[in-house]
Order: structure tokens, then sequence, then C-alpha cells
């Protein structure tokens, strides 16, 4: 089960700089002899690539989201009015209704 969704410009910009930092060590480790601007390009092209990844991953993203079913005709207002019941009852009554024959006036759990 996937506690968050995939974002592939955030592991493409991580990628880019881990490989900086690889660089930059073998560098300070003395495995290698590297200049100070090698890495700029890499940083600057992998933060750049990450940005059209994530901007073309938001776009197909939103694009997926399917639009409401066309059939209704009219709006739903019951929500409307169970939600308007409830805060006068949780106004007046001082505690919240526990359940939705609470929220019917005239009902045994509701106040008067």
């Amino acid at each position: 089960m996937l506690r968050h969704e995939f974002q592939p410009g955030r592991l493409i910009a991580g990628a880019a700089l881990v490989a900086a930092a690889v660089i930059y060590g073998g560098d300070a480790g003395g495995a290698w002899e590297t200049p100070w601007f090698v890495v700029i390009p890499l940083v600057v092209g992998g933060l750049f690539l990450a940005g059209a990844v994530g901007a073309v991953t938001g776009l197909v993203r939103r694009r997926r989201v399917r639009p409401a079913p066309k059939e209704r005709t009219r709006p739903i207002t019951r929500g409307r009015r169970e939600v308007r019941r409830f805060r006068a009852v949780a106004v007046r009554g001082g505690r919240r209704p526990r359940t939705a024959a609470e929220l019917r006036p005239g009902s045994a759990g509701s106040r008067p």
C-alpha cells in the first residue's frame, strides 16, 4: 500500500543532487580530480529536468481526474440542510449531535 503519490520530478532532482555529492565526494577522497564548475551544469540541468517532469506529471494527473457524471439535472441540497441543522443544534444546545437522527428536528435526541 502506497502512503503517498509517486513524484518522479523529486526522484530526478534527488538523483541529480546525489550525483553531484558523489562527484564532490570522490574529489575530496582523492579518487579523482574534479574542477569546481563541472557540477554546476549537472545540478542546473537536473533541477530543470525535474521541474519539466514535475510539470508534465501534474498535467497528466490533472487530466486523469474524471468529471462528475452528467446524469444529475439538479444540485443535491440535502447535505446543506443537514449542515445548517447541525450548526443550529450545535449553537443552540451547546453540544454536537452524534447521529443523523439527532440532526432532524423533533427526533428523540434533539433538543428544543
